[in-house]
């Protein structure tokens, strides 16, 4: 059998992160600005809303210590009571947002989960996308 594939059907991006290669945001993520339907996921890049989203939940706005380069931020994260705390270091929200805007991230997270619990899914994804 071969498995070879034409170049114009593969998908590079299929699996984890296959968002990146859609033109719009599948269904079951919303761009918001506040809760939404139980585990659903939201898009947002309101500096406002993840403040209140990480806030609400503990967490803090932390890099991975060595991670830094040329004296900026490098991998951006929060640090949740109770986990990492130990490996992150605290930064500044200015110097957090700073980082994410130049970098054009956005910030997917999950208010609710399907439980109705809440939820502490949150991942920041590259923006390709003006409008994001």
């Amino acid at each position: 059998m071969n498995d070879q594939r034409r170049p114009a059907t593969r998908d590079p991006y299929a699996g984890p992160g296959a968002f990146r290669s859609l033109k719009k945001p599948p269904e079951s993520v919303v761009r918001g600005e506040g809760p939404q339907q139980p585990g659903r996921f939201l898009v947002t890049r309101n500096h406002e809303v993840i403040r209140r989203w990480a806030e609400q939940r503990g967490a803090r706005p932390a890099t991975m210590p060595g991670s830094e380069y040329d004296g900026r931020l490098g991998v951006l994260r929060f640090d949740f009571p109770g986990y990492g705390g130990a490996v992150l270091r605290a930064v500044g929200w200015d110097e957090w947002f700073a980082t994410f805007d130049a970098r054009r991230l956005m910030f997917r997270y999950q208010d609710r989960r399907a439980d109705g619990g809440p939820s502490n899914f949150n991942r920041l994804e590259q923006s390709h996308r003006d409008e994001w």
